[in-house]
């Protein structure tokens, strides 16, 4: 199982968690496993027609999955995921 750090404005719809455990031989698989887990977080991460929203970066280790595999990296026992949403700003 791998981990999944969930950032703390997200974490009201994990059930608090700051980190969940998933399953899933790839990124994709694992993040599909944690909003079957955490339903709410669905609509957060992904589109309506299931593609990781632009401003949601997932980091396996300290490697943005997007200079990856994308959803196709591959994720074995005991890596982490974390997910790094994008913050917009300014003066």
């Amino acid at each position: 199982m791998a981990k999944v750090r969930i950032p703390t404005p997200l974490r009201q719809y994990a059930s608090g968690n700051s980190e969940v455990e998933v399953a899933g031989g790839t990124a994709g698989e694992a993040l599909g496993n944690l909003v079957e887990e955490h339903p709410d977080l669905k609509q957060h991460l992904y589109t309506g027609d299931g593609k990781l929203r632009s401003f949601v970066n997932v980091y396996k280790g300290d490697e943005d999955i997007r200079y990856l595999d994308g959803p196709d990296t591959s994720v074995e026992e005991g890596d982490e995921l974390s997910i790094i949403p994008s913050i917009a700003g300014g003066c």
